[in-house]
C-alpha cells in the first residue's frame, strides 16, 4: 500500500486529474455547446467522437506521468535538497523502475495517439505529442537548468493539453466537409476563439507558477549550477518578472469580462470575478511579502487553484443562450 500511494504521488495524480478535467470539459461543455449540435452531428458520429475524446485524454495523462517520472528521475539530487525526506525514486521506487515506467507510460500514450490519427487522418496528434514526449525528456536532462527555456517548455506543454483537443476536434469537422454548412464557419472561428483564449492563460498562469516554483527551489537549484531566473536575475528582479505576467494575465481577463457580460453571460462574469481575478489581485499583492519557502509554496498552490478555476469555468458553455 505505501510503494502504491508512492507510486500516486510520483507520477502527480492530482496533476493529471486536472488534465483530464481540462479535456474533458473541453469537449463535454466548450465544444459540445458550439460545434456538436445533433443536427449538425449524427448520434452515432457524436459517440464515436466522446470514445474517441476518452482515448486522447488517456494519451495525454499517460504522456504527462510518464514526464512527471522522467523529471523526478533526474531531480533526485536536487530534490535531497529542495524536498528533504520526500523523495520516492531511489527510496521506495527503484530508478530502474522508473525509467521502465516512463518508457512505458509514453510509448502507450504515444500508441493511443497513433490509433486516433490514424482514426481521423489527422497526423498532428500523433507529430504533437511525439514531440511532447521528446520536450519532456529534454526539459529534464537539459533545459530545466536553463533561463526561462525550461519555463517556457512546461508553460508550452500546458497550453498543448487544450490545442491538442482543438485539433482533435478539427478531424471530424474536415472529414465530413463541415466548413461547408453555411454558418458553421463562424461556429468554427468561435471555438478556435475560446481555444486561444483558455490556451493562453493556461500558458501564462503556468509560466508564472514555474517561476515561484523556481523562487521556491532556488537554494537547491543553486547547488547544482541551475540557471534558474531567481538564479540568475535575483528575487527581486524574478518579481518583478512575475508581477508583469500576473498584470498581464489580470488584464486581459478583464477585457474577456467586458464580452461575457455584454453577451448577457452575467453567471459566467461573475465566477470569473469570484474565483479568478480576485485570487489572481490578491497573488499580485502575495509576491511583494513572500520571504520564506513556504510563502512561495503557498503562493504556488494558490496559482494551481486559480488555473483549476479557470478550467472549471467551461462548465458554464452548457448554460449559455
Amino acid at each position: 500500500m505505501k510503494l502504491f500511494f508512492a507510486f500516486l504521488k510520483l507520477i502527480r495524480w492530482n496533476n493529471l486529474f486536472i488534465i483530464s478535467l481540462t479535456q474533458y470539459l473541453f469537449f463535454f461543455c466548450l465544444s459540445h455547446s458550439i460545434i456538436l449540435p445533433t443536427s449538425i452531428f449524427s448520434i452515432s458520429q457524436i459517440a464515436a467522437l466522446k470514445n474517441s475524446t476518452y482515448l486522447i485524454m488517456t494519451s495525454s495523462v499517460l504522456i504527462s506521468a510518464g514526464g512527471f517520472i522522467i523529471n523526478d528521475y533526474f531531480d533526485v539530487h536536487i530534490d535531497s535538497i529542495n524536498k528533504p525526506g520526500k523523495n520516492i525514486i531511489d527510496k521506495i521506487v527503484k530508478r530502474r523502475w522508473a525509467i521502465v515506467w516512463h518508457l512505458l507510460f509514453s510509448f502507450t500514450g504515444l500508441l493511443i495517439s497513433g490509433y486516433v490519427s490514424l482514426l481521423y487522418h489527422n497526423w498532428w496528434l500523433i507529430v504533437g505529442n511525439t514531440f511532447s514526449v521528446m520536450l519532456l525528456w529534454l526539459y529534464s536532462t537539459t533545459f530545466k537548468k536553463k533561463l526561462l527555456i525550461g519555463n517556457i517548455i512546461i508553460a508550452a506543454l500546458s497550453s498543448w493539453v487544450i490545442v491538442v483537443m482543438y485539433l482533435f476536434m478539427l478531424s471530424p469537422i474536415n472529414m465530413i466537409h463541415l466548413f461547408d454548412v453555411p454558418g458553421f464557419q463562424i461556429k468554427a472561428k468561435i471555438l478556435l476563439k475560446w481555444t486561444i483564449l483558455y490556451s493562453g492563460f493556461a500558458f501564462i498562469v503556468t509560466i508564472i507558477r514555474e517561476v515561484v516554483k523556481d523562487m521556491e527551489d532556488r537554494i537547491g537549484d543553486a547547488t547544482f549550477n541551475c540557471e534558474t531566473i531567481p538564479i540568475k536575475w535575483g528575487v527581486a528582479a524574478s518579481k518583478i518578472f512575475i508581477g508583469v505576467w500576473i498584470f498581464f494575465c489580470i488584464a486581459l481577463l478583464m477585457i474577456a469580462q467586458i464580452f461575457i457580460w455584454q453577451n448577457g453571460w452575467h453567471i459566467s462574469a461573475i465566477y470569473s470575478s469570484i474565483f479568478i481575478l480576485i485570487p489572481l489581485l490578491f497573488s499580485f499583492s502575495k509576491l511583494y511579502n513572500c520571504k520564506t519557502t513556504e510563502d512561495y509554496h503557498q503562493l504556488s498552490t494558490l496559482m494551481k487553484l486559480i488555473m483549476l478555476a479557470g478550467i472549471l469555468s467551461m462548465i458554464f458553455f452548457n448554460f449559455l443562450p
